[in-house]
C-alpha cells in the first residue's frame, strides 16, 4: 500500500510538473544562481534541469560582474530543454520583456527614461534602456555638436523617447530633447530675474567677425568686439575661443527682443581713469602702433589706451604719403602727447615732434635774405621747386623770377636739374612754406619809375602787341601798360584795337597804377573826353552859337602850333 502511494504521489507531482513546464514556456520566470562556471551561470528555475546563461548577460553595461550563489535573478524560458536535456533561459529577454513594457508605458506619458550609452555605432549610439537597445542619433547627443563623447559613456542620462516599435525591436531615443526642454525652463528663469549690471558666467557659443554669442545657461547673448578688452582687438578670436567659460556682465537687456548685450571689459578697472596724469601734454613716450589707415596711425600707450597719430603728425617733410610708409603695425615708436579729450577718449599723439624740426634748422641756417644754392627738382605752371635739402625744397614763384620777363615766359632757360642760386624771401615754418626769389639778386632796374606817373596824367606809348581785348603798350624806358578796347576812343565805332599797328605812337591818360607789378591803365578814351572838355572852356559853347566842329578845330589847331613850337 505505501509502495503505490508513493508511486500515486510521484505521479502527480511530475504530471505537476509537466503541467508547469508547459506553462512557463515563452515567459519570465524567477530562478537561483546555484553554481558560476568560468564565463557562464547556472540557474534553477524548478525545471528537471538547470539552465545556462552567460555571465556578461547578468552585467550592466560599462560595470563588472557582481552575481553570487544564491541570487535571485528573472529570466526568460526560450525552451524547456535543449539537445542536451539544459533549459535555454535568456536574462537579456527577460530584462528586455520588462524593459519593453516599462519603456512603452513611458513614452505613451511623455515621461523621461534613465539608460547607459554603452556603444558607438553607424550615424549614432547605442543606448541600455534596462536591458531594451536603443538607437541615438548623433543629432540628438546634446544642443551643440560634441567632441568627446567619453565623459558620457556608461554613466546614467536622461532620455526622451522620440519613437518605439515593439515589433520591430525599434527605440529611438534623444538626450537633446531633454536638455532643449530643461534649457527652456532654465532660460524663463534666467530672462525672469535678468538685470541689467548682473554677472553672469556663460560659454562662448559661436564667434562671428562683429563679436561673440554667450550661453548664459538657456539663452545668448552678444559680446560685442569692443566690449570684450578695452584694449583694441582686431577680431574676437584673439581673445576668446568656442566652448570657454567666460564672466560676462549684463549691459543691457530689452525684455520685448529679449536681447541681451555682454561686457567682458565692464569688469575690469577702466584704464582712462587718470589719463591726464598719466599722459600730460608734451610728454614723450614708447607706445606700439596697433592699426595704420589713410588718416594716420593708432598707438597704444599702454593696455586699453590708444592715441592717433594723424597722417599730419608724422613727418615734418612727407606730406602726401601713406602713414603705412613710414610706421608698420607692431612697431615700437617714440610719440609726443599733443592733446587729450578725456570725454571723447582720444589722445592726439605726434611722432614728428619727437625729431629735430627741419624747418626751424634751416631758418636758423638760412634766415630771408640770405643767398642759398639748390638744384631744379621740379617746374610748375606756378614757379621752380629748388631743393636747399634732401627733404625741402622752396618756391620760386613765377613773379620771383625776372624783373622783366612776367608769366611762364620766365620759365624759359630752365631745366629740371639745373643748379640755381636764390634769395631767400621768407620761411614760415608753421607753415612749412619757403618762399625764394631770384630776381632779387639784382636790384630792380625799374625801382623809383613808378613815382615818375601819376594818375589823370597824359603820356605818350608805344604800341607793344594788338589784341582783340586792347592793346600792349610800353611807357618810358621800360613801363608796360593795357589800354582795353573799350578806353581805345569815345565813339564806339572805333573801339577797335586793328585800327593800331605794333610801334605806333598813342596819348593816353593813366587811370590806374598798379605799383607791385609796375603795370598802367591807360585809356585813349579818356585822353579825349579830357581835351573836349578843355576846348569847351577854352573856346566856347555851342550854346553862344559856336558848331562842335568849330571849337574841336580851333582846340586841334592850337595843339598842332603848340606841337609845332
Amino acid at each position: 500500500m505505501a509502495a503505490d502511494a508513493a508511486t500515486e504521489n510521484f505521479a502527480d507531482l511530475l504530471a505537476e510538473s509537466f503541467g508547469k513546464d508547459t506553462n512557463i514556456e515563452g515567459s519570465v520566470v524567477r530562478g537561483f544562481v546555484v553554481e558560476i562556471e568560468g564565463d557562464a551561470v547556472l540557474i534553477d528555475v524548478g525545471l528537471k534541469s538547470e539552465g545556462r546563461i552567460p555571465l556578461k548577460e547578468l552585467v550592466s553595461p560599462g560595470q563588472e560582474a557582481d552575481v553570487k550563489i544564491g541570487d535571485e535573478i528573472e529570466v526568460y524560458v526560450e525552451r524547456m530543454e535543449d539537445r542536451n536535456g539544459q533549459a535555454v533561459l535568456s536574462r537579456d529577454k527577460a530584462r528586455r520583456e520588462e524593459a519593453w513594457s516599462v519603456l512603452e508605458a513611458s513614452f505613451e506619458k511623455q515621461e523621461r527614461v534613465t539608460g547607459i550609452i554603452f556603444g558607438k555605432v553607424k550615424g549614432g549610439f547605442t543606448v541600455d534602456l534596462s536591458g531594451a537597445t536603443a538607437f541615438l542619433p548623433g543629432s540628438q547627443v546634446d544642443i551643440r555638436p560634441v567632441r568627446d563623447l567619453g565623459p558620457l559613456m556608461g554613466s546614467p542620462q536622461p532620455f526622451q523617447i522620440l519613437k518605439i516599435d515593439r515589433r520591430r525591436g525599434n527605440i529611438v531615443v534623444s538626450r537633446r530633447a531633454v536638455l532643449e526642454e530643461s534649457r527652456a525652463e532654465a532660460r524663463t528663469e534666467l530672462v525672469s530675474n535678468l538685470q541689467e549690471g548682473q554677472v553672469l558666467q556663460g560659454v562662448v557659443k559661436n564667434i562671428t567677425d562683429y563679436g561673440a554669442f554667450v550661453d548664459l545657461g538657456g539663452v545668448d547673448g552678444l559680446l560685442h568686439v569692443t566690449d570684450i578688452a578695452w584694449q583694441r582687438i582686431s577680431h574676437p578670436s584673439e581673445a576668446l575661443q568656442i566652448g570657454e567659460t567666460v564672466e560676462v556682465q549684463v549691459i543691457r537687456f530689452n525684455a520685448e527682443t529679449q536681447r541681451i548685450s555682454l561686457g567682458m571689459k565692464q569688469l575690469l578697472s577702466d584704464p582712462w581713469e587718470n589719463v591726464e596724469g598719466k599722459f600730460p601734454i608734451g610728454a614723450k613716450m614708447e607706445g606700439r602702433v596697433t592699426n595704420i589707415t589713410d588718416y594716420g596711425a593708432f598707438v597704444e600707450l599702454e593696455a586699453g589706451v590708444e592715441g592717433l597719430v594723424h597722417v599730419s603728425e608724422m613727418s615734418w617733410t612727407k606730406k602726401n604719403v601713406h602713414p603705412g610708409k613710414i610706421v608698420s603695425t607692431s612697431q615700437q615708436v617714440e610719440v609726443m602727447v599733443l592733446d587729450v579729450d578725456l570725454s571723447k577718449r582720444r589722445i592726439s599723439l605726434g611722432l614728428k615732434q619727437c625729431t629735430g624740426n627741419p624747418w626751424e634748422d634751416l631758418s636758423t641756417a638760412h634766415p630771408a635774405g640770405s643767398e642759398i644754392e639748390g638744384e631744379i627738382r621740379n617746374i610748375t605752371e606756378f614757379g621752380l621747386f629748388v631743393g636747399l635739402t634732401e627733404e625741402i625744397d622752396g618756391l620760386v614763384h613765377l613773379s620771383d623770377i625776372s624783373w622783366d620777363v612776367t608769366g611762364e615766359a620766365a620759365l624759359e632757360g630752365f631745366n629740371k636739374g639745373d643748379m640755381v642760386k636764390a634769395k631767400v624771401l621768407d620761411i614760415d615754418t608753421d607753415k612749412e612754406r619757403i618762399s625764394l626769389g631770384i630776381k632779387q639778386l639784382t636790384d630792380d632796374p625799374f625801382a623809383g619809375q613808378a613815382d615818375n606817373y601819376r594818375k589823370g596824367e597824359v603820356v605818350t606809348c608805344i604800341v607793344s602787341a594788338v589784341s582783340e581785348n586792347g592793346l600792349d603798350v610800353t611807357v618810358g624806358d621800360a613801363m608796360t601798360g593795357f589800354i582795353r578796347r573799350a578806353d581805345l576812343s569815345r565813339e564806339r565805332n572805333e573801339q577797335r584795337a586793328d585800327r593800331f599797328a605794333v610801334g605806333e605812337k598813342v596819348d593816353a591818360v593813366v587811370t590806374n597804377l598798379d605799383k607791385k607789378s609796375r603795370k598802367l591803365t591807360l585809356s585813349i578814351k579818356a585822353r579825349e573826353s579830357a581835351e573836349e572838355k578843355q576846348a569847351m572852356a577854352d573856346f566856347g559853347s555851342s550854346d553862344s552859337g559856336a558848331s562842335l566842329g568849330d571849337i574841336l578845330g580851333a582846340a586841334l589847331a592850337k595843339r598842332d602850333t603848340t606841337d609845332d613850337k
